[in-house]
């Protein structure tokens, strides 16, 4: 991991969110790719790159680029190396473009916890980036000033699907030296006797040289539910999860799991493209 993009709107929740990378890239020796995006109608693109311009728009855009190298300064960054982008396209296409235009390993983005994602970076935005980016993508609560990973619940059903993503997972997993809690969620819908479920963690874990881990079925009403109802019964720090970056996800993850979980749980959640 070597390249970490943390898109900003400035806000306190952006803000978390760099807080959050600062501390990744001192672990991991990597940079920090801090990008704004500002959202222009398209006929207003001459004025921003013609040799003249609106006036207004030109004003907020020096602001804009002011405040980056602002951010760029902020103490918690001293001995990381950053560049900063400001580039005009709607929010959540733009990070995904630079995401893979730059070969980012990581994105780091801020939310609003349990209350739901609003503002520029956050709702839409923030879904459709957690949904559709090929780099994980590490959604950070307001206020959070420091990633504690040492309980990190990795939830799946253990598919033959999920095994890249899992290697991926268990590099930001030995980042953190982390205790992985390996947890099966099994619902009315998508019922499995214990015997079964042990036997497919069992079968996947095989291929894999673990060694901090534990394994868990528990049982409830939904997979949202229980994942967060899970997480919170051992205190976790972390919860990871695979999407398979369309609005439907198939075998474990139906409807939109990730996507529920980076706006309803108070844990911090990393999601990996399967």
């Amino acid at each position: 991991m070597k390249r970490i993009l943390v898109p900003t709107d400035f806000s306190s929740h952006a803000e978390s969110a760099l807080k959050i990378a600062a501390q990744i890239a001192k672990k991991s020796n990597s940079e920090i790719f801090l990008l704004h995006m500002i959202e222009v109608p398209s006929q207003m693109n001459d004025a921003i790159t013609g040799a003249t311009g609106i006036p207004e728009t030109m004003l907020f855009i020096q602001k804009a680029k002011e405040t980056l190298q602002k951010t760029k300064e902020k103490e918690f960054l001293k001995d990381i190396q950053i560049t900063e982008q400001l580039n005009f396209e709607r929010a959540h296409e733009g990070i995904l473009s630079f995401s893979i235009k730059n070969k980012i390993d990581l994105i780091v983005m801020g939310s609003h916890g349990v209350s739901g994602i609003e503002e520029i970076l956050i709702g839409s935005n923030t879904e459709k980036v957690v949904r559709l980016s090929d780099a994980p993508v590490l959604v950070i609560k307001k206020n959070t000033t420091e990633l504690k990973a040492e309980n990190f619940v990795f939830a799946s059903d253990f598919s033959k699907e999920t095994k890249k993503p899992f290697k991926k997972m268990l590099e930001f997993a030995t980042l953190f030296d982390a205790k992985l809690h390996l947890t099966m969620i099994c619902t009315p819908n998508s019922f499995k006797t214990t015997a079964l479920s042990e036997k497919i963690i069992s079968d996947f874990i095989a291929d894999f040289d673990l060694k901090n881990y534990t394994t868990h079925i528990y049982n409830d009403v939904n997979i949202e539910k229980g994942i967060i109802n899970f997480s919170n019964k051992i205190d976790a720090d972390l919860i990871g999860l695979c999407t398979h970056g369309r609005t439907g996800m198939a075998h474990f993850f139906t409807g939109s799991i990730s996507e529920d979980l980076v706006n309803h749980a108070a844990k911090p959640v990393i999601t990996f493209k399967i």
